[in-house]
């Protein structure tokens, strides 16, 4: 079996500018690349749920769709949902403190 090559990521790399050139004005977030899941990008919005929600809308992702977490010790939640688009896999997750943290929850896997 051969290494991973940085072509293995093109369909992800072209679907980021995809993304950048048609949503432009979106809050930036952060993006992930991986050689295990070449077909994938994750789009992580660590500034709150506002960030997360403006690119679930723009992505047409339904609500319902949205999975809830709790990560941290009960005091993070952690937002996901997944979608295709033009052919790739993309992974929506949105991070936001909460103020009163979760009682009995210890830290998430």
């Amino acid at each position: 079996m051969s290494a991973p090559t940085m072509s293995g990521l093109s369909a992800a790399v072209t679907v980021l500018a995809s993304v950048v050139a048609r949503f432009p004005d979106l809050p930036a977030v952060d993006v992930h690349f991986s050689t295990i899941f070449p077909d994938q990008v994750e789009l992580s919005a660590h500034s709150g749920l506002a960030a997360f929600e403006a690119w679930r809308e723009a992505l047409g992702i339904d609500p319902w769709a949205v999975v809830l977490g709790v990560q941290s010790g009960g005091t993070t939640h952690r937002l996901n949902a997944r979608t295709v688009f033009t052919g790739v896999r993309l992974c929506l997750v949105g991070y936001s403190e909460i103020a009163v943290p979760v009682a009995g929850l210890g830290v998430a896997s």
